[in-house]
Formats: C-alpha cells, structure tokens, sequence
C-alpha cells in the first residue's frame, strides 16, 4: 500500500524578496503571524491584536467594606445588646414606652366603661358596644407601638396600670354624658402625649419615628377628637332620661 507524503513548509510573508523588498510591511510588536499551508496552496492570516487604552479616570466614590468598619456600623456580639437599633435615641425609646402606657391606661378605662354600661340596670347597649370597641382600638395602639419598639431596636417596658372607676353615674350630668366628657377629655390627653412623642423625635432628628407617629396616630387622633365632641354636644341637648334611650339607638346602629 502507498503511503502518501505530506511535505510542510512555512513561509514568513515578511520573507523578502531578490530586490530586498519584503512582501509585506512588519507588523507591530504586539502582532501575530500564523501560516497554514496544506499541500502547495498556502494560506497567510495575520491577526493584529493592539492594545487599546483608556484614559478616563477612575475613582471609588463609596467603598461598603470600608464604610462598615467604623464603631456606629458594626454589628454589636455583646448579648442582649439589639442588632437592630440605629439612630434610636434613649429619649426617643422612654417616649414609646410612656406612651405604650398611656394607650393601655385609657383602653382600662373605656373597658371599665363597657362594664358599666352593660349592667343590667343600666342596658345602654349602644354606649356599651361604643366603649368596648374603643377599648380594643386603644390597646391595638399600644400593641403597635410595641411592634414598632422592637423593629427600632428597643425594649418594651410595661408600667403599671392604674385601676379606673367602675361607677360613672353623675347626679347633675347623668352616667351617659359624664362618660363622655370624660372620653372625649382622655382622647385629648391621648393627643396632647403623642404631640411630645413627636417633639421628641424631632428634637433628636429622628425622621422615621416622626413620621411614624404623624402617619398612624396623630391624624386618626384628631378625627376621634371630632367624632366624641359631637356626641357631647349631642347629649347636652337632650338630657337625661328618655333622650339618652334614643341616643344609645342610634349609637348601637351606628357604631
């Protein structure tokens, strides 16, 4: 059997000529030649790789990393010590937990006012749903100022709770209108100590738990002060007795 051979050469197109003239131009340092010859046909390729240069300047603007080593940003090992806590000043924690202790008292009150006026000798229903529902919001507040204690980075402290009365009859006034003065002036206490939350947080540029306070809490607390002053004035006018039956009606459907 023959064998075919198979004879390679290479040939340099920068090989010159006779006359000393090359065939082509030398490349730049930074060129490669590759020759691929197959049989007698022979095939030249030059791939030219040039760097190319940038010069635009760089600089870093923000390096994380390094941002992250200063004392105000690392995360605390100590236990007990919250990983959450940020810009939370001490004066600002105090607030919350007063406040917390606020919302719980006025909710005692007004469920003691539920009680009161569920009795069987007195079967205001009306008044009896209105204060047991103003009950639950009050301590819906207090739970979510809690939540929000926790997701700042602070810690709930409960103080204690005062007994409220459990008899809300006036001799002048009557039971219903005097219990709703007295709601209609806890609301404005309410207000009154949710304004100096706000004037703490803005004291200690504390944007956050500005407006946390103003969001939830403060524009609701104004409509509640509206809504109660209307039921007093309400009451005034009627009286005691038989007007306050009607009244309690039309709570109950209301409310």
């Amino acid at each position: 059997m023959a064998l075919a051979c198979f004879k390679f050469s290479f040939f340099s197109p920068y090989a010159v000529r006779r006359n000393n003239t090359p065939l082509l131009p030398p490349p730049p340092s930074s060129s490669l030649s590759l020759a691929n010859i197959r049989g007698s046909r022979r095939r030249n390729f030059v791939v030219n790789a040039s760097p190319q240069t940038n010069s635009a300047a760089t600089s870093v603007i923000f390096e994380p990393f390094e941002e992250i080593k200063k004392d105000v940003l690392t995360v605390p090992i100590a236990p007990k010590v919250p990983l959450a806590r940020q810009n939370y000043q001490d004066e600002s924690e105090a607030a919350i937990n007063e406040q917390i202790n606020v919302e719980y008292n006025v909710s005692y009150v007004y469920h003691s006012m539920f009680a009161y006026f569920d009795r069987d000798n007195i079967a205001l229903k009306g008044f009896a749903k209105f204060f047991k529902e103003s009950s639950e919001e009050e301590r819906e507040h207090a739970e979510k100022l809690m939540k929000y204690q926790n997701n700042r980075g602070g810690r709930v402290l409960l103080h204690p709770i005062k007994n409220p009365p459990s008899d809300f009859e006036h001799f002048e006034k009557g039971d219903a209108l005097y219990a709703m003065e007295l709601a209609l002036s806890l609301e404005k206490l309410t207000n009154q100590k949710l304004l100096n939350v706000y004037s703490v947080a803005n004291h200690n540029n504390d944007h956050e738990l500005a407006h946390f306070i103003q969001s939830e809490f403060l524009r609701d607390q104004v409509e509640a002060i509206k809504e109660i002053a209307n039921y007093v004035a309400q009451l005034r006018m009627v009286g005691k007795g038989h007007g306050v039956w009607h009244f309690d009606q039309k709570l109950h459907h209301h409310v």
